[in-house]
């Protein structure tokens, strides 16, 4: 059935392959993969549990989580919820988690409750936040760091792996040397302080591999010539990386990945010619943006059976370089065919590349389903 997804298993293999490379080999950094791009796909979940380069499988979503923890600890792999989790998940958290992200000291003393009634010591993760400003203890509240750190110390279900940061995603902050040595800084004062052997400090996502110093990682396009890793960071959190093989903090593509792994099938549902423009007044679309027109005469045009309801339009791209996007509502995409001559019909397939935006919502949609290559 259409529209679906097509997931190259084969290639997503490879795009692990070549990170590995770069963030274990080059960068001396455990590789932590993140599954909510493809929402915790479990053919892909499978593979990942298989490659020996992965340390950890990663999602911001219990849910997901939970969904695949069993398959993920069967292969010897660490499973990790990286959103800082809600009071009412701590009891589930417990069971299936094996590190979790956190920056409130309330939820820690629930988790810590919650463990020792499961029976078990629960790893967690002091995010600090360097100046993106959105999840993590302000960089510059020193004391409040190191005192959550000591209290975290002397809990008896709870242990301190380590401290981490989260840039590029809200305030659109890009890892550099000088604010990740601040993380590597706060994590020293915290072993200092408290005695304890840290054992993850977390530098990102895929944001950061550029500050990597690989060969196999050149630095091309804006991305600054004299920028690394400082010493001390050793671990790094892969999505869009791993999915789309893209470096997220400069938009460049990571060489020897593939970045058509996914891509987005729907079928052609009507062909006709119209004019460009919307005939009467023009008020507001059903989204209440009032659109432009380019007047471009009579065209041809498709209209292809999924809509914003199931994907982003601006995270689409057709592999037939002749195909424009014109727009869309919820449930119908309008496509100009004009320069395709006669190469479409009626019950066609039209494929598409996809951006993170645009897989993110595609993945979570029900009424996209999904195709795999092995």
């Amino acid at each position: 059935m259409y529209p679906r997804l097509v997931i190259d298993i084969k290639k997503l293999a490879d795009n692990v392959k070549t990170l590995a490379a770069i963030t274990t080999d080059d960068g001396n950094c455990s590789l932590m993969i993140v599954t909510k791009g493809l929402c915790a796909d479990l053919e892909m979940v499978k593979m990942l549990a298989g490659r020996p380069e992965v340390d950890f499988v990663a999602d911001s979503r219990l849910k997901n989580i939970k969904s695949y923890s069993k398959i993920v600890r069967d292969a010897g792999k660490k499973t990790v919820l990286i959103r800082i989790p809600m009071l009412s998940e701590v009891d589930e958290l417990v069971k299936c988690v094996d590190l979790c992200f956190n920056s409130e000291m309330e939820t820690v003393r629930a988790i810590d409750k919650a463990a020792a009634k499961e029976g078990k010591v629960q790893d967690v993760l002091l995010m600090i936040d360097l100046g993106d400003l959105r999840e993590g203890i302000f960089f510059k509240n020193e004391d409040e760091i190191l005192s959550a750190a000591t209290e975290i110390k002397e809990m008896n279900n709870v242990t301190l792996y380590g401290i981490g940061v989260n840039l590029t995603c809200y305030g659109a902050i890009i890892p550099k040397n000088e604010n990740l040595s601040k993380l590597v800084e706060i994590a020293r004062k915290i072993e200092n302080k408290t005695g304890l052997k840290l054992e993850m400090v977390s530098g990102g996502n895929s944001s950061s591999i550029y500050l990597i110093e690989s060969d196999r990682m050149p630095r091309i396009g804006r991305m600054p010539k004299d920028e690394k890793m400082p010493e001390g960071i050793n671990n790094l959190r892969l999505g869009e990386a791993f999915l789309l093989g893209n470096d997220t903090a400069y938009e460049t593509e990571i060489p020897n990945t593939h970045h058509d792994a996914i891509k987005l099938q729907a079928q052609i549902v009507e062909m006709k010619e119209k004019p460009s423009l919307p005939i009467g007044e023009v008020g507001v679309d059903a989204f209440g943006e009032k659109p432009y027109y380019e007047d471009k005469g009579i065209m041809k045009r498709a209209i292809i059976a999924i809509g914003k309801q199931d994907t982003d339009l601006g995270s689409m791209t057709p592999v037939d370089d002749r195909i424009e996007i014109m727009g869309g509502s919820s449930d119908h995409i309008i496509l100009d065919l004009t320069a395709c001559n006669d190469d479409y019909k009626l019950g066609d397939i039209v494929e598409f590349t996809v951006g993170y935006g645009g897989m993110l919502k595609l993945a979570t949609s029900p009424y996209v389903d999904r195709v795999y290559v092995k």
